[in-house]
C-alpha cells in the first residue's frame, strides 16, 4: 500500500503537525540535558540555553516525517532526533560568533556569546556537538542497534563536517571564484542543506528503508534546503522579522539570491525548488502530507 501527495489545500493541518512534533521534541531535549549533572553549571545552563526554547525543530521534524514516511516508528527514534538539533544548536552557537557573523540576536534572544561570553559559548557549542554523538551511540547500544547508530553518526558527520555544513561556514567567510549563482548554489547546499539532508537521510536508514527511498528523499531535502535558505535571503534583505538580526547579509557584503539576481528570480527558483521537492515523494509506504507541506512551507513564509 503506498500513499499519494495530497493537494495543496488539503484537510492536512501542517500547523497542527509541527507544533505537536516540536512539542515531542522539546520535552525529549529537556530530558536529555536537565540543569542538574556532571560538568560546570554555568556550561551546562548556556548548553540548556542555545538548546531549549523557541526553535521550530525543523530539522528533528523533518527527520521524523521521513522515517514515518518510509514506514518506520518514528517514536522510536526521539533520541537520535534530539542529536540532529544539539548538532543544529551547537552550528548556531558558533555561527553567530565576533569572528563569524557577530550576531546580536538569535531565535529572538541574545545570542549565547552575548548573554554568557566568548569563551563560554564556544565551549557550550563544543559540547552540545560532542554529546549528540553521546546520545546516538547510547541509542545505538541498545536492542543492537549499533550497525544503525554508526550509519547515522556517519551521515551526521558528513552532513555537519568539512564535506559539508562546517565548510559551507568556510566559503560563507572566504568566498572563492567569481561570485555567481553557481557558487552561491554550492555554498547554500553545504551551509544549510548539508545537515537538512542529513536529517532526513538518518530518517530513512531508522526506518531500514531501501535505497530507492533514501535516493528519493535525498532528492526532497536538498530542494527543500535550498529552497529554505532561497526564502531566507528574501526575508533578510525584506527586513522581515525572523527572530534573528536582519539586514546583516547586506551590511556585510554578502552574496545572497536576491542581491544577485533580483526578488522575482529569487521567488521563482524557491517555488520551483519546491515542485522539485515534492515530485520525489510518489509511491512511498507511509504518509507523505507531512513532507509536502513542510516543502510548501519553505516559501509561504514569504507572504
Amino acid at each position: 500500500m503506498t500513499t499519494k501527495i495530497t493537494p495543496a489545500g488539503s484537510a492536512f493541518s501542517l500547523s497542527k503537525y509541527l507544533t505537536q512534533r516540536a512539542q515531542l521534541i522539546e520535552d525529549a531535549l529537556e530530558a536529555s540535558l536537565p540543569l542538574a549533572g556532571p560538568g560546570h553549571p554555568k556550561l551546562r545552563e548556556a548548553m540548556r540555553y542555545c538548546l531549549l526554547g523557541a526553535g521550530k525543530r525543523f530539522r528533528p521534524v523533518l527527520m521524523l516525517a521521513a522515517c514515518e514516511a518510509c514506514g518506520g516508528d518514528w517514536k522510536d527514534i526521539l533520541p537520535v532526533a534530539c542529536a540532529v538539533e544539539y548538532v543544529h544548536a551547537y552550528s548556531l552557537v558558533h555561527d553567530d560568533l565576533p569572528a563569524m557573523d557577530n550576531a546580536m540576536l538569535r531565535r529572538g534572544h541574545e545570542t549565547c556569546h552575548r548573554k554568557y561570553g566568548e569563551a563560554m559559548a564556544i565551549l557550550a557549542g563544543d559540547a552540545l556537538l560532542t554529546e549528540a554523538w553521546r546520545l546516538i551511540a547510547a541509542w545505538g547500544a541498545q536492542s543492537d542497534r549499533t550497525a544503525s547508530a554508526a550509519k547515522m553518526i556517519e551521515e551526521l558527520a558528513r552532513g555537519a563536517g568539512v564535506a559539508g555544513m562546517v565548510s559551507g561556514q568556510g566559503y560563507d567567510i572566504e568566498p572563492e571564484g567569481p561570485p555567481d549563482v553557481e557558487a552561491l548554489d554550492k555554498l547554500h547546499r553545504m551551509k544549510t542543506g548539508a545537515l537538512i539532508c542529513a536529517a532526513v537521510r538518518v530518517g530513512v536508514i531508522s526506518a531500514g528503508a531501501n535505497e530507492r527511498l533514501l535516493d528519493k528523499l535525498t532528492k526532497y531535502a536538498l530542494a527543500v534546503g535550498l529552497a529554505f535558505q532561497v526564502t531566507d535571503d528574501i526575508l533578510d534583505l525584506a527586513g522581515r522579522d525572523t527572530g534573528k538580526d536582519t539586514g546583516a547579509d547586506v551590511s556585510k557584503g554578502k552574496r545572497t539570491y536576491p542581491i544577485m539576481v533580483g526578488m522575482d528570480n529569487s521567488r521563482k527558483k524557491a517555488r520551483d525548488l519546491v515542485r522539485e521537492a515534492i515530485s520525489a515523494l510518489e509511491n512511498f509506504p507511509g504518509p507523505v502530507e507531512p513532507l509536502a507541506e513542510i516543502a510548501r512551507y519553505a516559501i509561504e513564509r514569504d507572504k
